[in-house]
């Protein structure tokens, strides 16, 4: 199947209805036992993420029929849903509330992204703010852009210009490294003129898609955290490889680290500034 505009634009209405529906009207109004942990205190899920995601995957199952829906939520329930994304005709990852930390907090920095996956590759990818009310898209091989709530593209993306290591800005998550390695990087972090750290990939990868961040590091890589925002990424022009150099194939790939940076070479100064 070939993902077009059309198809895009549909995506993109469906996540900001979901939102509007089901996430808005929790924001800052969650009780006590809306809120519950999963793998860890730092992982958490809320009332919110699971009921956008059931609406999610129903609009998504209607609009495609026949597709493959894994959720984030769904898949902490049935792990074996991740192997269902490499062989799949069509399928969509789903990530309901990127940032569920800080939407758990009230905090106003959270996302809900979504990826298409024909045969294991990465063929479209939203990141909705539902905030802003407007859904950062890109479809393999025709670019990355930014559409307002009515679907009206305003603005394409494009990364920033490369700066040498010293100049970069970077969102740098070192704390889901090992040992060694995570206090490797993180006395490394001064090698770069500053990071940010938002707790939230889908507003990570907006701001390095749309040149507002050079360098993106990532080591945990759950394909609805990165197939994203790693296509808009790469439509915005951007270079990304995993930390050995390969490359990242999101329908396979859970680990082995993810470096996002304007080109090539960019990739290679950074690399060689965290890692060594």
């Amino acid at each position: 199947m070939r993902f077009d505009t059309k198809a895009a634009r549909d995506v993109a209405a469906l996540l900001r209805d979901a939102t509007r529906a089901e996430i808005l009207p929790r924001f800052r109004r969650l009780a006590a036992g809306d809120v519950r942990t999963k793998s860890s205190p730092l992982d958490l899920v809320t009332e919110a993420d699971e009921a956008a995601e059931r609406m999610i995957e129903a609009a998504l199952r209607a609009r495609f029929p026949g597709c493959v829906v894994v959720g984030e939520e769904a898949t902490a329930a049935d792990a074996s849903l991740l192997s269902k994304l490499a062989g799949a005709d069509l399928a969509f990852v789903v990530d309901p509330v990127d940032g569920t930390a800080n939407f758990a907090a009230g905090m106003p920095l959270f996302g809900c992204m979504a990826a298409a996956f024909v045969k294991g590759e990465v063929v479209g990818g939203w990141i909705h703010d539902p905030l802003g009310d407007d859904t950062a898209v890109a479809l393999r091989g025709e670019g990355a852009w930014f559409e307002d709530a009515e679907g009206k593209r305003f603005a394409d993306l494009r990364v920033a210009a490369p700066v040498p290591v010293n100049r970069m800005i970077g969102a740098v998550s070192w704390g889901f490294l090992k040992e060694p390695q995570r206090t490797q990087v993180a006395s490394r972090l001064p090698n770069l003129a500053g990071i940010v750290n938002f707790r939230c990939a889908a507003h990570e990868y907006r701001l390095a898609a749309s040149g507002h961040a050079h360098l993106l590091f990532y080591n945990k890589l759950m394909p609805w955290d990165h197939a994203p925002g790693w296509l808009l990424h790469r439509e915005a022009g951007g270079y990304s490889a995993r930390f050995d150099g390969s490359d990242y194939r999101a329908s396979e790939h859970v680990t082995g680290g993810l470096i996002c940076a304007p080109d090539k070479a960019s990739w290679q100064e950074a690399r060689d500034a965290l890692l060594g």
